[in-house]
This record gives structure tokens, C-alpha cells and sequence, in this order.
């Protein structure tokens, strides 16, 4: 068993502050037993933002509290609007430093018990539910081993000891890289400012070797294996499989949960959003309302066979685009 931890999403205006209802409902449902506390990291209004990016809504306020959620503010001193995806690692100041934590992106549904699971928070790592997004190979450019070893290069990191032996030479799972959905750490104030420091480093000094890769809206998943090794982390083991599994899952947009995931899922999805003093909250989002709770969710399901999906996501959003039924 772990020692107490703390779990952080991010809460803000709009879409994101309903699904952070949306997880909260979820861990308190489906894991009783935790025992650390779950805060909502806030921005607050600054001059990284153009409008108020705060919660806003007093009754989505409430509803979180009733669950046990703590909003906690922070300040935007780097990206803020002009990359909300690095609130979660600026967001990490709003947890109480030199605690162990657990990050999630806001679309995120706890569907086992976290508490159960054996973290090692002294050995950092993050999801692995990932594809070949980032970099993407020229012709005549770098490959993807001189690309990130320019970048361990660049922050004094050994190259060699990050790499999967096991796969072959230029195949991009050779590559510690991760899906940012959820990693963890033993000090969020330690690792939120190194996150932020790399991210702002390759921003705004990319080596050479990235000239021809776009950093957006990758630089959170360029940034964390970086992160991640440098505090002699790496990949997860088997004992985290309940992430991306059993314990978790990272549904990302509404209609592709209906189309995708297990029946599992759906259960606890439509079992945590039933309770009144949560719905009357989650029906203010459109998506939630629709695919919830006026049954377009249902109506999606019926068009896939779960065992024999479309290879491609493009191929699963295109189908569900053309019964009119795509929200987000």
C-alpha cells in the first residue's frame, strides 16, 4: 500500500471546471477509502489571460465542495492563455509542497480504487497511453534519436539510460515518451517548477534540432519525459496497470467515450452523474447534457462493436460526425 497521497486536476472556466466535477464525483464514488485530499488547482485572472479563466460559478463551487474537492488558486507566471495545457505543472504550486501527488487531466473518470494502487513516488512516472504524435520525422531532418538527444543534451540529461533497448533503432517507442494524462512525483512544488522551467526553456530556445517540429500542443509531452527522467523516473511497471485500466480511464472527448469504452466504464460514468446535486450542476455543459443525459450517448454506443473497432480515432469521429451526433 501507498503512504497518503494527494490527487490534482485542473478546474477552470467552462469544460474543464465540469469534468473536474465530473472526477471528483467519480474518485468519491469509486474509492471511498482515499484518504489524501483532492484539489482543483484555479487559475487566477492575470495578465497571462486575456478574461477571468477562474471557476466562476458558484453553484459548480458547491458541488465540488460537497465532494470533498478543495479549489485552490494559483498564479499563471508563464503560459497561462497562451497554453492552457501547462497549467498542470504551474497548477502543482496549489498543492502543499513535499507531500507525494498524483496528477489528472480533467477528463479523467475513476472507475477502481487509487488507494489500492503500489506508487513508488520517489521513482516519478506517467502514462504511457500514447502514439507516435511528437516528433514528426522529415525526409532529410533529424530522426527521432538525434531530435530527443538534442533535448537530453541540452538539460544534462544521460540519453543513452532513457532508451528501450528492447525496441529497435529510430522506432519511436524506443523514446521515453508519455501521454501527460496523468504522472505523479514526490514534491509538486519541486516538480511543477522544473515542468514549467523545461517547458519555458524549449519554448523559448528550442535546439537545433527540433527546427522543423511544431511545439504545440506537444510541449507538455516534449517537456515531461525530460522531467520525469531527471528525477530518475521512467516508465511504469506493472504494478501501476490499474492507470489507463482498471483504476482509470482518459476519455477525452464525451462521444468517443460512448463509441469506445468498456461497459464498465459507461456504468460508472452514468452511476456518478445520476445523483441530483451532482446532474443539475454537469447538465449545464452541453456534452454532459447531451450524451448523458438525453441519451446521444446511447444512440453513439449502437454504431461501434467495442471488439471490432476502426483502427484509426479519425475513422471513429468520422461515423459519429455523420449521424449529427459529434459534441465536444
Amino acid at each position: 500500500m501507498s503512504s497518503r497521497f494527494n490527487i490534482m486536476v485542473v478546474g477552470q472556466r467552462g469544460r474543464v471546471g465540469y469534468e473536474a466535477l465530473l472526477f471528483a464525483a467519480s474518485l468519491r464514488e469509486m474509492d471511498p477509502g482515499f484518504a489524501g485530499r483532492l484539489i482543483v488547482a484555479e487559475p487566477q485572472p492575470g495578465p497571462l489571460w486575456s478574461n477571468d479563466p477562474r471557476i466562476g460559478d458558484p453553484e459548480l463551487y458547491a458541488a465540488l465542495e460537497a465532494l470533498g474537492a478543495e479549489v485552490v488558486p494559483f498564479e499563471s507566471r508563464v503560459f497561462g492563455e497562451s497554453y492552457p495545457n501547462a497549467n498542470k505543472a504551474e497548477g502543482l504550486a496549489a498543492l502543499p509542497a513535499g507531500e507525494p501527488f498524483l496528477f489528472f487531466d480533467s477528463d479523467t473518470l475513476v472507475t477502481g480504487p487509487l488507494s489500492e494502487i503500489d506508487f513508488d513516488f520517489s521513482r516519478p512516472a506517467a502514462s504511457m497511453k500514447r502514439e507516435a504524435t511528437w516528433p514528426e520525422i522529415e525526409l532529410y531532418g533529424p530522426g527521432y534519436g538525434a531530435t530527443w538527444g538534442a533535448l537530453y543534451e541540452m538539460f544534462g540529461l544521460d540519453f543513452e539510460s532513457s532508451l528501450d533497448l528492447t525496441q529497435p533503432d529510430e522506432y519511436w517507442e524506443r523514446y521515453l515518451y508519455f501521454n501527460a494524462g496523468w504522472f505523479f512525483g514526490a514534491d509538486p512544488a519541486v516538480f511543477g517548477a522544473r515542468f514549467t522551467e523545461v517547458m519555458r526553456r524549449i519554448r523559448d530556445n528550442p535546439p537545433e534540432a527540433l527546427v522543423c517540429q511544431a511545439l504545440y500542443p506537444w510541449l507538455d509531452q516534449i517537456a515531461l519525459p525530460l522531467v520525469i527522467h531527471g528525477f530518475g523516473g521512467g516508465r511504469p511497471g506493472p504494478e501501476l496497470a490499474g492507470l489507463d485500466g482498471a483504476a482509470t480511464c482518459h476519455w477525452r472527448v464525451m462521444p468517443l467515450l460512448y463509441a469506445r469504452e468498456s461497459d464498465r466504464v459507461v456504468e460508472v460514468l452514468e452511476k456518478v452523474a445520476a445523483p441530483n446535486r451532482v446532474k443539475k450542476v454537469l447538465k449545464r455543459h452541453e456534452p454532459f447534457k447531451l450524451m448523458i443525459y438525453h441519451g446521444r450517448g446511447a444512440k453513439v454506443r449502437a454504431l461501434f462493436d467495442r471488439d471490432a473497432l476502426p483502427r484509426r480515432e479519425q475513422a471513429i469521429r468520422n461515423r459519429i460526425k455523420a449521424k449529427g451526433f459529434w459534441v465536444r
